[in-house]
């Protein structure tokens, strides 16, 4: 069976999946027994040997050890995959046309292996091919060639490494998206914040903003690669929308007692803000295409923090009317408000998972802060991380994974960084940026 082929028009520069005949990349019908069940609450990650992918020459052999490695790294960061030191290969002569011997890998408890070939192209553009098996089984579980800019190939290897953990787990991968966060530096009297943005495994990093105006609560549309984020200046908070490409930079307005920026709704053509309007902070909606604005709530109580179900029907925020901070759902109209949240402690800063599943959230008590989730019906409540101070979660792509930043302590010291953690509560992780960092956002898989 010959391999789809698949075109992908991702950023500026255009990755094409190309059709490979059936001797090179054939998938045999049979079904692949290696798997990972990632709703279990803690696994034991699977044994994975990623070869440096082949070369003729001593440049492409260079990029191939590259891809290679970036494919390794995405796998391990997960946490469902233990990449194999490669000094413990045994074969090391593989070839595209012609399967493993599926012996030598066997003998060194390797579960799945993944190697494949660079190629320049006359065009100067290169050829990525790559094939992942399953050893024990000793099937091919999939494989794909890609064609690039060479300075492409690092978006080239975060997708091979989303096609082989969709493969293996059955769940999308998130390898290719991005981080927009607040980069902080300086003293806490004179603290810079400027707005950055990496690929999701820190590469590529560049900053957005100068830092001459302080910035807060970047937001990604999940449609397209723009940024909402506030902006302050002379005390007044602006509401600017960025796109990332094209780097043009547009006011959205102005929103008396806005405490975080707008998120986008699914079809990315509104926003959901809170603000401050004759007396009270209430939530509105505002329509990107025609700037009208409509109000969706109306209460004594301080509405704030709203967000989106991915189907667009629903929105969840937090409020004080009942007393205390806690999370609410309503109807995308403002109807139908019911009360999800009834622990101990205070909640905020709700975000809906884009699988719709959960909603993450930031919850004080007892002078810690706890990042948790619990289902858009307030059951099944679950934190997943705690310290001195915890916030801003966002989601990942495939929803199996949050980011938020952390600070340990108080203090003129006090140093907040980027963290993920999965789902289940494991595999936390520090984030590697230049300096300090809040406020992440993730973006959508790259398109």
């Amino acid at each position: 069976m010959i391999s789809p082929t698949k075109t992908f028009l991702r950023g500026i520069v255009a990755a094409v999946a190309v059709a490979v005949t059936a001797a090179v990349l054939a998938v045999a019908p049979a079904r692949a027994e290696v798997r990972i069940d990632i709703t279990r609450g803690s696994v034991e990650p699977m044994p994975i040997a990623v070869v440096p992918f082949a070369a003729a020459d001593p440049q492409a052999a260079q990029l191939g050890r590259d891809v290679a490695g970036v494919v390794a790294a995405d796998l391990e960061r997960s946490g469902l995959f233990r990449p194999l030191d490669q000094a413990a290969f045994i074969q090391r002569d593989l070839q595209m046309n012609t399967p493993p011997r599926f012996m030598d890998w066997r003998s060194i408890a390797a579960q799945a292996l993944v190697h494949g070939a660079v190629e320049p192209q006359p065009d100067g553009r290169v050829r990525v091919s790559y094939r992942l098996w399953d050893v024990f089984a000793e099937n091919q579980m999939t494989g794909q060639v890609y064609t690039t800019q060479v300075d492409n190939w690092r978006r080239i290897a975060h997708i091979i490494a989303d096609d082989i953990y969709e493969r293996i787990t059955g769940e999308t991968g998130y390898f290719d998206s991005r981080i927009v966060y607040v980069a902080e530096s300086g003293p806490a009297t004179n603290r810079k914040k400027r707005l950055a943005i990496m690929d999701q495994d820190g590469a590529n990093h560049r900053y957005l903003t100068d830092g001459s105006t302080l910035v807060l609560t970047p937001r990604f549309s999940p449609t397209s690669q723009e940024i909402t984020f506030m902006s302050y200046s002379n005390g007044v908070p602006r509401v600017f929308l960025y796109n990332i490409d094209t780097r043009r930079q547009e006011l959205l307005g102005e929103f008396p007692g806005m405490t975080f920026a707008p998120r986008f709704s699914p079809d990315g053509n509104k926003v959901i803000l809170s603000m401050a309007k004759d007396g009270n902070t209430d939530i509105f909606e505002m329509d990107l295409r025609t700037r009208r604005i409509t109000r969706l709530t109306n209460h004594p109580a301080i509405d704030t923090s709203p967000s989106y179900s991915p189907d667009g029907k629903q929105i969840t925020f937090n409020s004080d009317r009942g007393g205390a901070q806690q999370i609410y759902v309503m109807d995308a109209d403002g109807g139908n408000v019911r009360r999800i949240s009834f622990g101990d402690g205070r909640y905020a800063t709700p975000v809906w998972s884009p699988r719709g599943d959960l909603i993450a959230f930031t919850k004080m008590k007892g002078g810690r802060f706890y990042i948790g989730v619990m289902r858009p019906d307030g059951q099944g409540e679950r934190q997943l991380a705690t310290d001195y101070l915890v916030e801003g979660p966002t989601w990942a792509p495939n929803g199996r994974v949050l980011q938020f930043f952390r600070q340990s302590h108080g203090g003129a010291n006090a140093s907040p960084k980027l963290y993920s953690i999965d789902l289940t509560g494991h595999n936390e992780r520090l984030v590697v940026t230049p300096g300090d960092g809040s406020d992440p956002a993730w973006s959508p898989l790259l398109q």
